[in-house]
């Protein structure tokens, strides 16, 4: 799924738009026992309880697509009897109204989800009346080509209110507040199935995690089924050091230098896209190539590839780049400089030591001291 398909099943969650017949909950504490669990009808809840609910689902489907969203396909043996992907299959077309099959659900999520504390699961069933779409990408609300019914589910932490005074208008003071279990916004959540080329895809899902580092391994294999890609930030740890042993004693400044502003350039080529710029193996190698990486250096890449990142590896961009900065740095000096602009740090051979160098103009501040004289050097500056 991309940005726009996000955004058009996160617009559904909002009276206007609702698309959700059913909702389901099971509460279950830090000892794994099922405290409590109700099931409705989603549009029988009163209205200030709707617009919370509307609240944690947009949330589910929020964050960086390929940080916090990520697109999970299923491994084809999970499509088979008794395979993750089927029991998903049937936990969305039976509407939730199974009532043993969401207890099944419930118990495969609490053996998946280790926690030591109180947290809510929650399900809902929408059918989305997808619109058509005119040569001019508007849409045609009357020329409906499907309906696309999908679950989503995610895990919210309940915690307790801090402590604290409160005013009571009755007796008009301030009294201990009472401490109520609150639910917080989603830990981890899932869509399914995916809603790709704004149709049904039941062969994947849209994974959500609120902390892009930790993705809960346990909860995507067992529960899900789908194999887990890297993390942005091992995305990045791995990109780097495929760079440095394909490159070995040839990494030098230049080359470094190169690859980002390659990477930057086609970020900036399809910034207007909804999909994100994605690098595969093939892609790699070529952008080390038009970088100036000697064809010696690239003879043996495919097994360093597959032997660092793994054969199916892929990287987002936006992990792999720091889009903010372009950043040099030395056990006691840090340079940092517009990432479009890392062409302002040279390298450079004075009395035989290398250097880096970078032109002084007439707005240069020390500790916030404007300088005066900013120019009475030869132009640059170690």
């Amino acid at each position: 799924m991309n940005k726009k398909e996000i955004t058009e099943i996160k617009k559904q969650f909002t009276p206007a738009n609702c698309a959700i017949t059913r909702i389901c909950g099971c509460y279950v504490d830090g000892e794994k026992n099922k405290l409590a669990d109700f099931k409705e009808a989603f549009l029988s809840l009163q209205e200030e309880e709707m617009f919370k609910y509307f609240e944690i689902f947009r949330k589910t489907l929020s964050g960086t697509l390929g940080k916090n969203l990520l697109n999970m396909e299923f491994p084809l043996e999970t499509e088979m009897e008794g395979g993750t992907q089927e029991f998903l299959l049937q936990l969305r077309d039976s509407q939730l109204k199974d009532d043993e099959m969401l207890e099944k659900y419930y118990d495969k999520v609490i053996e998946a989800y280790p926690c030591p504390d109180n947290y809510l699961i929650l399900l809902i069933f929408a059918a989305y009346d997808v619109p058509g779409k005119s040569s001019d990408n508007m849409e045609m609300f009357d020329a409906s080509d499907e309906v696309y019914n999908y679950v989503v589910s995610c895990i919210c932490p309940v915690k307790l209110s801090k402590p604290g005074l409160s005013f009571d208008a009755e007796d008009k003071c301030f009294k201990n507040r009472i401490r109520d279990w609150i639910v917080d916004m989603p830990q981890l959540g899932f869509l399914f199935p995916a809603f790709n080329d704004r149709s049904s895809d039941i062969h994947s899902l849209l994974y959500y995690s609120k902390d892009a580092e930790d993705l809960h391994f346990e909860f995507t294999d067992q529960l899900l089924g789908c194999v887990l890609p890297l993390s942005a930030g091992n995305q990045k740890e791995v990109f780097q050091m495929l760079i440095e042993e394909t490159l070995g004693d040839t990494c030098d400044y230049e080359i470094v230098k190169n690859i980002h502003e390659n990477l930057h350039e086609m970020t900036e080529e399809q910034k207007d896209s909804p999909d994100p710029v994605i690098l595969s193996k093939a892609e790699v190698k070529n952008l080390l190539s038009i970088s100036g990486v000697e064809e010696e250096k690239l003879a043996g890449f495919d097994q360093q590839f597959e032997e660092t990142a793994g054969e199916k590896t892929s990287f987002l961009a936006a992990n792999i780049m720091n889009t903010r900065k372009f950043e040099v740095k030395t056990p006691d000096v840090t340079i940092q400089v517009s990432p479009d602009r890392p062409d302002l740090v040279e390298t450079r051979i004075i009395d035989g030591r290398a250097y880096l160098v970078i032109p002084i103009t007439d707005q240069v501040e020390v500790n916030g001291i404007a300088l005066k004289a900013a120019h009475s050097g030869n132009g640059a500056e170690e």
